[in-house]
């Protein structure tokens, strides 16, 4: 590893050392790996955030932030006598040289399908006998996102050869829901809506794995898009002397096409 980098990890683990040490910060000596792990999901949400965004200097900041609290987590089981930093980092890289037997040993894959099933397979061994739940998804967070749950367990699942063969049935299969979803919502059942609109996500979830999209993605810029239009409309009737609410929907329609026409302009 680079010296300087090196040194920057424990000038950072000495920063943490003293907050929580003696005379520290009352708030930090109080954390727990527990009471640290929404602080974690906010701040890799918002690195995602900075990385789709294209934000370099922010990655940077946000990515310092989330380091910031992974060694804020280890110095809690340090602490507790159950883990060290090289304790995690030497199970990564030993995880790391298992799961890639083509790079590190004699294995050989035809194409990256045999090498993700192999990965699987790996990752299924290591869970065994290691909690009351076992088999393909074992390993998969329950607490994960919605869309990105999804996306994994279609991911697996195909990893599995347990997925429709050609790409093309997909699509017949997101139609599909989608008549099913007309009768449910024509039939005002609500258990029946909330069913069919869950399967109709699922299967556009897959859809677009196989044309290599994600989902959560797709879903984040197109929220971010709406918003970004959003407020160029309220921009666009201020300029022009009205209160965007107060406009008739034909009216705000107009802006709206307004704003997405300036977003690509002709040529």
């Amino acid at each position: 590893m680079d010296k300087d980098i090196c040194a920057s990890l424990q000038a950072l683990r000495d920063v943490i050392a003293r907050l929580t040490g003696p005379g520290g910060c009352q708030w930090d000596m109080a954390q727990t790996p527990r009471t640290l792990a929404d602080y974690m999901i906010e701040e890799c949400h918002e690195l995602v955030a900075a990385i789709r965004f294209g934000d370099t200097e922010s990655v940077r900041d946000e990515m310092g932030d989330v380091v910031f609290l992974l060694l804020f987590i280890c110095a809690c089981y340090e602490r507790e006598g159950k883990f060290s930093l090289a304790d995690a980092l030497d199970s990564s890289r030993e995880k790391m040289i298992r799961r890639h037997p083509h790079v590190f040993g004699n294995a050989h894959f035809e194409n990256i399908d045999s090498h993700l099933q192999a990965w699987e397979a790996i990752k299924k061994k290591e869970h065994e006998g290691k909690g009351p739940a076992e088999g393909l998804f074992a390993s998969l967070p329950q607490s994960l996102p919605p869309l990105i749950k999804a996306y994994r367990i279609h991911s697996k699942a195909a990893r599995a050869g347990f997925s429709w063969p050609e790409d093309e049935e997909v699509e017949q299969q997101v139609e599909s829901e989608w008549l099913e979803w007309l009768d449910a919502s024509a039939n005002g059942d609500d258990a029946a809506r909330m069913h069919e609109m869950g399967d109709m996500l699922f299967s556009l979830v897959e859809l677009g794995r196989r044309k290599g999209i994600k989902a959560s993605e797709a879903l984040d810029l197109a929220t971010d898009r709406f918003l970004r239009r959003y407020a160029g409309m309220e921009k666009l009737a201020k300029s022009q002397g009205h209160d965007l609410s107060e406009l008739s929907l034909d009216e705000k329609d107009e802006l709206w096409n307004q704003v997405k026409a300036a977003e690509h302009p002709a040529g």
